[in-house]
């Protein structure tokens, strides 16, 4: 029943004011009775809220740029105030970046313990590792100009460093083989421009370019080159992503260790040198599955193996399917 006919001696602008006032009144207090009901929750859970308000606190800070700083034992120019900010930039951005430094860190358990030994073995400085993580995130990416796997590989500087890449096999996503390769090609461009951060330089923009860059612009070292931005930026960012990684906590990452992501070396080594006309039924009868085959095998990427030259492969088939490999790599 409306309200207004309690009152039928109101006018109809009264009987509006009314309910209006009426309104408000009942505003006021349910405003009055929240402010108290929310301060005494507050008194009671104070404490807590506290804590939790300082645990989420983000503290954004600058960097110590008073040290050296160094890329596979060569030095960033001391004197050089435009290659110290331009090292502040990278450390900036790839520290308050959280997301893509937090999987890098994660990932780089999983294959540094790859990736090191190797790069040990032909004699490449340990920092190359951390030019990998700059080039795909840890990832088995795809570039838009086409350039895959760790390594970041187009398919003709691949196919030089003798990978296989054809419509089934791509060996730029195999860890093992993609790092050798690199580390050939590597080696190559640090004898060709003398320096080990000139060839991570070359590695990004290509030999050729570089070595024209340094002709026009009359310049032996990188900090001295003007070159475009990515390149430009390249090593820097190298050389950040190295000082986070290495001491995570002192940027504000703190990862327990089982949160790193495991090492997939759980797996049994097939070799085969016939062809595989379905790798699901080749995956099922083995005890697995086909997209764990393909994680484990990432360089396998068709549905099929036709191997019509009789080639011998490895192929790794995981133990215990369904579980998480185990992160000592037994």
């Amino acid at each position: 029943m409306p309200l207004f006919n309690h009152h039928p001696s109101l006018s109809s602008m009264e009987k509006k004011m009314f309910a209006f006032s009426s309104m408000l009144a009942g505003f006021f207090c349910l405003v009055i009775f929240s402010s108290f009901s929310k301060k005494d929750s507050l008194e009671v859970a104070g404490p807590v809220l506290e804590k939790e308000t300082v645990n989420m606190a983000r503290r954004v800070t600058g960097f110590d740029l008073n040290k050296s700083f160094s890329f596979a034992g060569e030095q960033i120019p001391a004197d050089n105030f435009d290659a110290r900010e331009r090292l502040d930039r990278e450390l900036a951005v790839n520290t308050y970046f959280e997301s893509a430094t937090l999987l890098n860190i994660k990932t780089a358990n999983r294959y540094f313990p790859v990736i090191e030994p190797i790069l040990k073995k032909n004699n490449i400085p340990d920092d190359f590792k951390y030019l990998c993580v700059a080039e795909s995130n840890l990832r088995m990416a795809v570039s838009p100009s086409g350039a895959k796997g760790l390594w970041q590989f187009i398919e003709c500087a691949g196919k030089e460093c003798s990978l296989e890449i054809n419509s089934e096999v791509d060996e730029r996503y195999n860890v093992e083989k993609s790092t050798e390769a690199a580390c050939h090609f590597l080696q190559h461009l640090k004898d060709r421009f003398g320096s080990w951060t000139l060839a991570a330089a070359a590695y990004n923009i290509g030999p050729a370019l570089l070595a024209k860059r340094l002709q026009e612009q009359q310049a032996d070292n990188y900090y001295d080159l003007n070159l475009n931005e990515e390149t430009s930026r390249y090593v820097f960012r190298i050389i950040a992503i190295k000082e986070i990684m290495k001491d995570p906590e002192r940027f504000g990452f703190f990862i327990d260790s089982t949160q790193l992501y495991p090492q997939m070396s759980d797996y049994d080594a097939i070799l085969f040198d016939g062809p595989i006309p379905s790798l699901a039924t080749f995956a099922k009868q083995r005890g697995t599955t086909y997209r764990m085959l393909r994680l484990y095998n990432p360089w396998l990427i068709s549905g099929s193996l036709t191997n019509k030259y009789g080639k011998r492969y490895e192929i790794r088939v995981p133990k215990n399917l369904g579980q998480e490999p185990r992160t000592d790599g037994q």
